[in-house]
């Protein structure tokens, strides 16, 4: 590929990606033209005057700033938090600085030294390890008490066949009972 080409290539990918479906690079040459196009977008067909060449990326890429464009050293580049975080570090010595100078530069040192640790806590591997921990039992409980109240809704059914058998067993007449001999009474027979 030759350098211009190169050159072509890489301006096209360097070009933020608009609302538009297909973004164009126009050159001086218009035998060739290239287009990005995103998720399922269909690619422009070449005609007999302009060869269309498409390069295909994720519908996701779409609207984001271009990978050339992402990272930079470059100070411009440089958040406004960073920069005031870097001014507030200039000249941080004397108390509670933790610096070897000025008056009482070693009074912060116990307060960076918390701040470390709280900071292991928060990042502790065992915090994280309890949190899905509990995320899985509060999962597991939920489908328990489910299952408990199905399982609790089968019992109850059960229990109430089995009452209704035993008042229709009880209601029901035993065969041959009217043949059974009655007690005969204290007196005797008459």
């Amino acid at each position: 590929m030759s350098k211009p080409l190169i050159a072509i290539a890489s301006l096209a990918l360097a070009f933020p990606a608009g609302a538009q479906a297909q973004d164009s690079v126009e050159t001086d040459d218009d035998s060739y033209n290239m287009v990005i196009v995103y998720g399922d977008d269909e690619c422009p067909q070449s005609t007999a005057d302009q060869i269309v060449v498409c390069a295909r990326k994720a519908e996701d890429e779409r609207y984001r700033i271009p990978q050339t464009l992402r990272f930079s050293d470059s100070p411009e580049n440089e958040s406004w938090a960073a920069r005031v975080e870097s001014f507030e570090m200039a000249g941080d010595f004397g108390i509670m600085s933790c610096s070897p100078t000025g008056a009482g530069g070693f009074t912060g040192c116990t307060q960076e030294m918390i701040n470390a640790a709280y900071a292991d806590k928060a990042n502790d591997a065992g915090v994280r390890f309890g949190e899905i921990i509990a995320a899985e039992r509060a999962k597991r409980l939920a489908t328990i008490d489910e299952e408990a109240a199905a399982e609790q809704e089968r019992v109850e059914m059960i229990e109430r066949e089995y009452m209704e058998r035993l008042e229709r067993e009880r209601a029901a007449e035993v065969p041959g009972e009217e043949a059974l001999p009655q007690p005969a009474s204290e007196d005797g027979p008459q």
